[in-house]
Parts: C-alpha cells; sequence; structure tokens
C-alpha cells in the first residue's frame, strides 16, 4: 500500500509540475485539493466482556489530532472521470465513563482511508450534472480503547486491521453562479453481513479565478466490519474545508 500511495503522490506531483499548458494540449482536466477535515469521531469494539466505546466530540477535534494528511486529485476526459481521496488521522482522547466501576476510558487511534473511484456522466444539462462511480475503499486501523482501573480493573479492547471494500455511488454537480457550485456525493459498499462501508459528502464551491478554488461543507462516513472475531465500527462526521488547484 505504502508503493501505491508512493506512486499516486508522484503522478499528481508530475502533474502539478506541467501545470496548465499540459492540459491545453489535451482533453483531459486535472484538479488537487488539499482540505482539512476535524470531524466528530466514534468508535466501538464488541467484545466477550462487552462492548466499549469511544467519541470525541467535533469542538475537541482539533485539540486532540496528533497528525493529519488530507489530499484528493481528480481528471476527467468527456463523460469519464476519475478521483482518489486520502485521509490520515492520529488520534488520542479521553471520555468519562458512568459509575465507579472504571475512572475513565482512553483511546488511542490511527486511521487512513483511500477511496478510488470512476465515473461516468449519465446526464448534463449545462448547470447541472450527474455521474454513476464505482470504485474501493481502503480502509487501515491501530485502535485501542482502554477502560482506566476504578472499582473494577483496567480493561482495553484493540483493533489493529486494514481491508478494501468495493463502493458504488452518485455524484451531482450544479452551477449556481459562474464562480458558485454545488456537489452533492454519495457511496454504499462492504455488501456483505457485518460489513458495510458508506460516505455523503455535500460541499459549496467558490472559485477564485481560472486555476484556484475554495470548498467547504459537511462529510459523514462510517465503516463497520468484523475485526479478530469481534465487530468494530467507526464514523467520522463534521465540517470539511478544502483548497482546489485547477489545470
Amino acid at each position: 500500500m505504502k508503493t501505491i500511495l508512493t506512486a499516486i503522490v508522484s503522478a499528481a506531483a508530475g502533474l502539478l509540475a506541467s501545470g496548465p499548458a499540459s492540459a491545453q494540449n489535451t482533453d483531459w482536466n486535472y484538479e488537487a485539493t488539499i482540505y482539512l477535515f476535524a470531524p466528530e469521531t466514534k468508535t466501538a469494539i464488541d467484545t466477550p466482556a462487552g462492548r466499549i466505546e469511544g467519541a470525541l466530540r467535533f469542538g475537541d477535534a482539533l485539540e486532540n489530532l496528533d497528525f493529519a494528511f488530507m489530499g484528493a486529485f481528480g481528471a476527467s476526459n468527456g463523460k469519464w472521470s476519475f478521483l482518489t481521496d486520502y485521509m490520515y488521522t492520529d488520534l488520542s482522547f479521553s471520555n468519562d465513563t458512568p459509575g465507579p466501576a472504571h475512572s475513565g476510558l482512553s483511546t488511542s487511534m490511527t486511521t487512513q482511508i483511500l477511496n478510488g473511484y470512476a465515473g461516468y456522466r449519465v446526464h448534463d444539462s449545462g448547470q447541472a450534472a450527474v455521474d454513476l462511480v464505482a470504485g474501493f475503499r481502503w480502509f487501515d486501523t491501530d485502535t485501542t480503547l482502554t477502560l482506566q482501573p476504578g472499582t473494577a480493573p483496567q480493561r482495553s479492547a484493540a483493533a489493529s486491521a486494514s481491508w478494501v471494500d468495493p463502493v458504488i455511488g452518485l455524484r451531482a454537480r450544479a452551477a449556481f453562479s459562474d464562480r458558485w457550485q454545488g456537489i452533492a456525493f454519495f457511496d454504499y459498499g462492504g455488501f456483505s453481513s457485518g460489513n458495510e462501508t458508506w460516505q455523503v459528502l455535500l460541499t459549496a464551491g467558490y472559485a477564485l479565478n481560472e486555476n484556484w478554488g475554495l470548498r467547504g461543507g459537511y462529510r459523514y462516513i462510517s465503516m463497520e466490519n468484523e475485526v479478530n472475531g469481534n465487530p468494530f465500527e467507526f464514523s467520522q462526521s463534521g465540517a470539511i474545508f478544502g483548497a482546489t488547484y485547477r489545470f
């Protein structure tokens, strides 16, 4: 996977270096986006001894963020489009627990999500367009939930795994003016018992000039799977902000 990510980054860097002149010589259009997603995060692991849940509120997300990188790269030609989207987050946070059994819950979580899509335009009226998309979502997590000792001893649960899910979805775009554009994106995947993933992304974009634009909106992403025989759940939701360069 590191080799794949390196290849993606190298390809994006080469395309950026080529600049607008290269886009003028082909029918391809490209865009690269760097963004910030500081969401509310929830995770849960079911164990034989019981369910352990951790939650990070939206207001505390930046304070508890140890490291993050998020970016997307897209290419389009006629009715066809291709998109990759990568998120890396390293979080650590604590929650209060009810009763005297435990004195608190500590959560340490490192996650990576790589989305890859191919899209085909099925409707285009000039002011609005709809694409059907299909692809994959790679999810990697190293999560540890630890109930601190109280009247009961310390108890912890861990999930360290990675997997790939096929996904299908829809992307709709609407032009509100020469500078304003809205995008709605939905995908769903997993397609097996106990393994499900889905995502909703709603953004509004403003074109600063021919090449640069700003985007903001809301994202929700959810993962469910079985890790080492234990059901594992992960979700993130909140505001998203980014800058896009088109060429």
